[in-house]
């Protein structure tokens, strides 16, 4: 059976974009963790990225996952165990110190995929005038595509840098990335995007 992608148009970034690093938290990042992986690469393309935004006083926003009651995400975490780990005050839900935020910079806690749901998330970006996303992190298949795709909902054009998200699996990695290419997002690389931030 043939494959049909529709028609798309690249839809430019705004003057006043926002760095959501999704989960990138030792629980993802430390591949020691059951929910880790291996992944250094996706840590410094997100350096970059955070360097870039911070240079140009831009929003950036960190996301972690953490479990405060039994009773948030329960079907979810019922479906895998693994999530328990992310416990308030464990070394799990903390940000990779490699990323370390600034005072200023928000992190959002959340227990579901998507960095909107059940979060305040957007009243942050309208708060600090983003105008666009550029969203990063782990993994791609799960809580980075639910947070590309609520992005769109929410009216954001949305850009995902290819060297900056990962995923455990490669399979589930690039086809998460040529689907959301193709419906939500652009999916360009690290070297195009620092350049369009460049040119703001």
């Amino acid at each position: 059976m043939s494959v049909k992608d529709l028609t798309r148009r690249r839809v430019e970034l705004g003057q006043r974009p926002a760095l959501i690093l999704v989960d990138m938290m030792n629980g993802f990042t430390d591949p020691s963790s059951p929910l880790g992986s291996r992944a250094d690469a996706v840590v410094a393309a997100c350096e970059h990225l955070l360097q870039r935004f911070r240079a140009l006083n831009l929003p950036v926003v960190f996301t972690t996952v953490v479990f405060h009651e039994a009773g948030q995400a329960r079907v979810f975490r019922a479906r895998l165990p693994a999530l328990e780990i992310l416990q308030p005050d464990s070394h799990w839900v903390q940000i990779d110190p490699r990323l370390r935020p600034s005072g200023r910079e928000i992190i959002v806690e959340k227990q579901g995929a998507s960095a909107f749901f059940g979060t305040d998330l957007d009243a942050h970006l309208t708060n600090a005038q983003a105008d666009s996303l550029v969203v990063t992190g782990l993994t791609t298949s799960g809580c980075v595509r639910a947070t590309v795709v609520d992005g769109l909902q929410h009216d954001y054009p949305v850009v995902v840098p290819r060297e900056a998200v990962g995923d455990r699996n490669e399979a589930a990695h690039e086809g998460n990335l040529k689907d959301l290419h193709a419906k939500y997002a652009d999916v360009e690389s690290l070297e195009k995007v620092l350049g369009s931030l460049e040119a703001l």
